[in-house]
Protein backbone atom coordinates (compact mmCIF):
# COMPACT_ATOMS: atom_id res chain seq x y z
CA UNK A 1 0.00 0.00 0.00
CA UNK A 2 2.74 2.59 0.75
CA UNK A 3 4.54 1.34 -2.53
CA UNK A 4 1.05 2.09 -4.61
CA UNK A 5 0.95 5.84 -2.41
CA UNK A 6 4.94 6.49 -3.28
CA UNK A 7 4.35 5.69 -7.25
CA UNK A 8 0.97 7.87 -7.12
CA UNK A 9 2.48 11.00 -5.42
CA UNK A 10 5.61 10.66 -7.84
CA UNK A 11 3.89 9.99 -10.90
CA UNK A 12 4.07 12.80 -13.87
CA UNK A 13 1.80 11.24 -15.89
CA UNK A 14 -1.31 14.32 -15.33
CA UNK A 15 1.13 17.08 -15.21
CA UNK A 16 1.19 17.67 -19.02
CA UNK A 17 -2.42 17.85 -19.23
CA UNK A 18 -2.69 20.45 -16.22
CA UNK A 19 -0.26 22.83 -17.41
CA UNK A 20 -2.06 22.33 -21.20
CA UNK A 21 -5.53 23.70 -19.34
CA UNK A 22 -3.31 26.00 -17.52
CA UNK A 23 -1.75 27.05 -20.51
CA UNK A 24 -5.21 27.33 -22.60
CA UNK A 25 -7.18 29.51 -19.65
CA UNK A 26 -4.59 32.18 -20.13
CA UNK A 27 -4.73 32.27 -23.61
CA UNK A 28 -8.31 32.83 -23.64
CA UNK A 29 -8.11 35.03 -20.33
CA UNK A 30 -5.96 37.40 -22.80
CA UNK A 31 -8.17 37.20 -25.80
CA UNK A 32 -10.93 38.53 -23.69
CA UNK A 33 -9.13 41.12 -22.61
CA UNK A 34 -8.13 42.28 -25.91
CA UNK A 35 -11.67 42.44 -27.21
CA UNK A 36 -12.71 44.36 -24.26
CA UNK A 37 -10.33 46.60 -24.11
CA UNK A 38 -10.69 47.14 -27.71
CA UNK A 39 -14.36 47.49 -28.26
CA UNK A 40 -15.01 51.01 -27.43
CA UNK A 41 -12.21 52.18 -30.10
CA UNK A 42 -13.17 50.12 -32.46
CA UNK A 43 -17.26 51.41 -32.02
CA UNK A 44 -15.99 54.63 -31.97
CA UNK A 45 -13.96 54.41 -35.35
CA UNK A 46 -16.57 52.74 -36.92
CA UNK A 47 -19.15 56.00 -35.95
CA UNK A 48 -16.80 58.23 -37.33
CA UNK A 49 -17.07 56.42 -40.20
CA UNK A 50 -20.45 55.88 -40.85
CA UNK A 51 -20.92 59.93 -40.24
CA UNK A 52 -18.46 60.58 -42.84
CA UNK A 53 -19.27 57.84 -45.72
CA UNK A 54 -21.43 59.55 -48.42
CA UNK A 55 -24.97 57.90 -49.28
CA UNK A 56 -26.79 55.48 -47.14
CA UNK A 57 -26.47 52.50 -45.98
Amino acid sequence: MILNLQEFLSSEAGAVTVEWVVLCAAVVGIGISVVLGTTEGVVDIGSRTLLFTPGEF
